[in-house]
């Protein structure tokens, strides 16, 4: 089982970036899925989560209304639109799964991780 991030990379704030996570390995679409980040230093975080048909999602605060995550179950793929990027969204960003239907916010309810893509949000 893989979990493959891509679309990192270094933009100015206020711009924009799309990650994709490419899942292979086995079918992804009846799982929650999630968006991770960790910044140097710091503890891995949450930023987004959504169920396995799309219909729950969850952000928390320091990105509602700026991140989007959604999935296509068809491409077992799913993305996070980050939109508005300040510097301290600066981290690698992690792709997750569960084995679990639901949202959640809680690292250890995720059971398969990519190696995470590298975002860097310059001033």
């Amino acid at each position: 089982v893989q979990l493959v991030e891509s679309g990192g990379g270094l933009v100015q704030t206020g711009g924009s970036l799309r990650l994709s996570c490419a899942a292979s390995g086995r079918t992804f679409s009846n799982n929650a899925m999630g968006w991770f980040r960790q910044a140097p230093g710091k503890e891995r975080e949450i930023v987004a989560s959504i169920s396995w048909s799309g219909r729950s999602t969850y952000y928390p605060g320091s990105v509602k209304g700026r991140f989007t995550i959604s999935r296509d179950n068809a491409k077992n793929t799913v993305y996070l639109q980050m939109n508005s990027l300040k510097p301290e969204d600066t981290a690698r960003y992690y792709c997750a799964a569960r084995t679990e239907r639901g949202v959640s916010v809680l690292r250890r309810e995720y059971d398969y991780w990519g190696q995470g893509t590298q975002v860097t949000v310059s001033s």
